[in-house]
């Protein structure tokens, strides 16, 4: 199977783990967009929007996905299912490690590296990339599919990601909706803060944020960062002073040229 370029085809090829019962109206999909064939550089991204787990940014997405695409690379944007739609924790990871495994499975076909898969997150986004990296090994599988396809990213960009849930930094409602309750487990709060599950394991990382980021403190990626360098896994770090929450490819930051750059080396 080759996709047809900018198709929103099915996620999964029968019935998605964890799905509710006779919901219809919330399936998770994959999108596919293709570079030029004189630009492709046989690699692949893995595109997860933002939104708080309470919806997809549009920006985070398709806008992504054009841009890298224009850069040589294959991009296929998750809409991976939420929490404002009754979906919570362990069904986000679920769905973002299926579109590693979805891209790894057809790369033959597609001239993809099997080993040229990364994965791009922002906000909310960034922190289900960052889980995934962190808990790849724990991704559920459908019935029939070869489990020998490894839900592992070979890298992960961050884009000023949420990782922590931990007062004072945490993003509080994104957590809500991830776990599905105000008033999580101590044991899953941990877990599903990023910062506390990096190992030797975890795929190198570029990550971004702005200083002025009023919804999602920068010390998240510091945060990050630090528990990357403690595993001694490869990381780049940028911080620029100014720019709200959200910001995307806009008010001219270079980090998408950094991060180009930085993707090179794969």
């Amino acid at each position: 199977m080759n996709p047809e370029n900018r198709k929103e085809i099915p996620l999964w090829s029968s019935r998605a783990p964890l799905a509710i019962e006779n919901d219809t109206d919330h399936l998770p999909t994959i999108t596919p967009y293709y570079p030029s064939a004189w630009k492709f550089n046989c690699k692949a991204v893995v595109i997860l929007p933002g939104g708080a787990y309470a919806h997809l940014a549009d920006h985070e997405g398709r806008g992504y996905a054009e841009y890298l695409a224009s850069r040589g690379y294959c991009c296929f944007v998750v809409k991976y299912r939420l929490g404002s739609n009754g979906y919570h924790h362990p069904a986000e990871l679920a769905d973002a490690a299926r579109g590693i495994r979805f891209v790894r499975a057809l790369a033959p076909e597609l001239g993809i590296r099997p080993d040229g898969i990364g994965v791009m997150g922002s906000s909310a986004g960034g922190h289900l990339a960052a889980l995934l990296g962190n808990c790849y090994s724990e991704a559920l599988y459908e019935e029939g599919e070869d489990r020998t396809v490894s839900s592992r990213p070979d890298w992960m960009i961050l884009c000023y990601p949420v990782i922590t849930f931990d007062p004072p930094f945490g993003n509080v409602y994104s957590g809500e909706m991830l776990m599905g309750t105000k008033t999580p487990a101590p044991e899953l709060l941990a877990r599903l803060s990023c910062e506390k599950g990096v190992t030797a394991d975890t795929p190198p990382a570029f990550i971004w944020h702005t200083g002025q980021d009023g919804a999602v403190p920068v010390e998240n990626s510091l945060m990050y960062a630090a528990a990357l360098r403690k595993n001694a896994v490869p990381f780049e770090l940028h911080i620029y002073e100014k720019g709200p929450h959200g910001t995307g490819l806009f008010d001219g930051h270079p980090w998408a040229e950094e991060a180009v750059r930085w993707m090179e080396r794969f």
